[in-house]
């Protein structure tokens, strides 16, 4: 893993995540930790509105931290009630984190390759809706992100399991000052309760 990832994982001090917060991971938590128990591929889909920003943050993040905890079999999608574009200061903020990003492609929804270690492939992040042929049809949990999809969707089919867990949208700073910091706070935020989660499965 590159280092500058693990170096921000290993950080991470848990004790920081309110308890309330803690609950809200629990499901999460339990859902994973049942499939690793029966030895089960492991399918999470983050799904947000516009999936350009918080689910995709969501799913690079998650599937870096099962790697750093080594849980198996872990596959990570995100997708939107509608496609637009992965924004780009979310590339920007994921390079900076330490990741190792290329553009696969140059139309109004490029195609990137998210890396987090030189030996493992690489996340696909490019906005879709949530039921895009390129996410899982069935057996996977269904991770809400933001709470307009999570309302919005009251039915995500074929998912097994429907789990609410909502980050506030840095797209609010947009074109501010505060932007590149906010997006690093929220990418972090997103970073540190994933490698909580996966940290809990044994």
């Amino acid at each position: 893993m590159y280092t500058k990832i693990s170096n921000h994982i290993e950080s991470f001090n848990f004790s920081q995540i309110t308890e309330a917060r803690k609950q809200t991971l629990q499901p999460l938590i339990d859902y994973i930790q049942a499939k690793h128990t029966a030895q089960s591929e492991i399918r999470l889909n983050f799904i947000c509105t516009h999936n350009s920003r918080r689910s995709h943050l969501s799913q690079i993040w998650a599937q870096a931290a099962a790697h750093f905890f080594n849980i198996k079999n872990v596959y990570c999608y995100s997708g939107g009630t509608e496609a637009t574009a992965m924004f780009p200061m979310v590339a920007e903020t994921l390079i900076n984190n330490g990741f190792s990003i290329q553009k696969l492609s140059l139309t109004d929804n490029p195609v990137y390759a998210v890396k987090f270690d030189i030996n493992q492939a690489p996340v696909i992040g490019f906005s879709k809706r949530f039921d895009d042929a390129f996410n899982p049809e069935t057996e996977f949990a269904a991770i809400m992100t933001c709470s307009q999809a999570d309302q919005g969707c009251p039915f995500i089919a074929g998912a097994e399991k429907r789990i609410p867990i909502t980050f506030e949208d840095p797209k609010a700073f947009d074109n501010t000052p505060q932007q590149a910091e906010k997006y690093t706070e929220r990418s972090l935020q997103i970073a540190q309760e994933m490698s909580y989660v996966f940290s809990k499965i044994n």
